[in-house]
């Protein structure tokens, strides 16, 4: 069979992009006593007001007593971040997903129950998944932005903790593959925890799509070497999750959410360009970077002008002394777009790479497509032969991750 036919051809999906809602105790069970009251913890509580609006997400707790839906919210030093309905989205219809606090009553127990996970995923002809964060955000950056860095270490390290011991622990049954956070305000820090990590099995290290926006070094300067070196020692991926430099693309203080939801990928062009120019992957040529939730349907064009630009321009463009390489070829040997919705991308395959191309469903977020990624990968990926199919379904992220052959995460090796 040269290509899909039947409704059974669709392999089992590994998505590389999902998301784990954390149980409440995460850090109150792992932080020392004397950080308890000022670490990560939740208070359910009502809502004053929200708004989301330029990219902008801005909630404000209400007092005890006051009117306004009742919500769990994460305390931590002087934040306030609850839970939304945008945390958690499956299982609602589209027209009832709002901009609104909730429960963890309220949200689907997959969310932040290993066992109603794999059922979940059962049901989404899911085998295995790479889950983000959410209290912390996408790459770690609520204990960045705090002012205690010493606590913000053992926050990050406490989390990393529960995501191979617990999240992805025994009762996962390898199908929970780890994503590690790192103290980002500190380079050689954040080395030493991929090393820690690395040492257990873990494969996957959370990072900034533009550190800059979170005040932080660009992947331009020196400043990262010492992280990207450990990730390139221990073959650690670095995956950049739109919103992982806590702005979402937007044109305007007043444009609605619906504008930034559209041009999300914006960020994840942005970032790629930076490290196709920055000159890391010829210094650090193990280095591999995926896009979470970017899609890929822009990708072609970004290549075939970076490439324009370095072949035109590179010796006025302060790019000639160090990248060597077309950029186009760079990023067949070093970087991974990911997509859960995409056929214009997949039309133009060819173009990307099919080894280049990872499949994700987004649970349990509103964009997700849960419970019907086997049908819309079926619908978009029809017209491919089974073999490429299976790489971009499963087969690209098994060697990427460092997957066992049947697609399980091994654990401590």
């Amino acid at each position: 069979m040269s290509a899909m036919e039947t409704t059974t051809a669709l392999p089992k999906i590994i998505s590389v992009d999902d998301h784990t809602v954390e149980p409440p105790d995460v850090w109150q069970n792992r932080l020392p006593k004397k950080y308890l009251d000022t670490g990560p913890r939740t208070v359910r509580a009502p809502l004053k007001e929200i708004s989301f609006l330029g990219g902008r997400f801005k909630p404000v707790m209400g007092a005890p007593g006051d009117d306004g839906p009742l919500g769990d919210w994460w305390l931590y030093e002087g934040l306030q971040r609850p839970l939304t309905r945008l945390d958690t989205a499956v299982g609602y219809s589209r027209d009832e997903i709002k901009l609104e606090v909730i429960t963890y009553e309220q949200m689907r127990p997959g969310s932040y129950d290993v066992p109603q996970r794999l059922a979940d995923m059962d049901v989404n002809h899911v085998q295995s998944a790479v889950c983000f964060p959410t209290f912390p955000r996408f790459c770690g950056q609520t204990f960045t932005e705090a002012k205690d860095h010493e606590l913000g270490l053992l926050c990050v390290q406490a989390y990393n903790d529960w995501m191979v011991e617990e999240w992805c622990g025994p009762q996962a049954q390898g199908r929970l593959i780890p994503l590690t956070l790192i103290p980002l305000w500190d380079a050689e820090l954040a080395a030493a925890e991929v090393r820690r990590n690395a040492a257990r099995g873990v494969r996957a290290v959370a990072f900034s799509e533009i550190p800059p926006h979170l005040g932080l070094p660009s992947v331009h300067s020196d400043d990262w070497d010492p992280f990207l070196a450990a990730c390139d020692e221990t073959g650690t991926v670095i995956a950049m999750h739109i919103g992982s430099s806590s702005r979402m693309p937007s044109t305007s203080a007043d444009a609605p959410p619906a504008v930034g939801s559209t041009i999300t990928f914006a960020n994840c062009c942005f970032s790629m360009v930076d490290w196709l120019m920055s000159g890391k992957f010829e210094r650090f040529p193990n280095l591999k970077v995926m896009y979470a939730e970017g899609q890929i349907g822009w990708i072609p064009y970004i290549l075939e002008r970076a490439d324009v630009v370095w072949e035109e321009n590179r010796g006025w463009g302060g790019v000639a002394d160090k990248v060597h390489r077309p950029p186009s070829e760079l990023f067949t040997e070093h970087v991974y777009g990911c997509f859960f919705d995409d056929a214009f991308g997949l039309r133009n395959l060819d173009a990307i790479g099919v080894g280049n191309v990872l499949y994700e469903t987004d649970y349990p977020h509103s964009d997700s497509t849960w419970p019907k990624s086997r049908e819309v990968g079926e619908a978009q990926m029809g017209h491919l032969d089974a073999e490429v199919v299976e790489r971009i379904v499963r087969g690209n992220a098994i060697e990427l991750l460092g997957l066992t052959p049947d697609g399980l995460w091994g654990g401590p090796r």
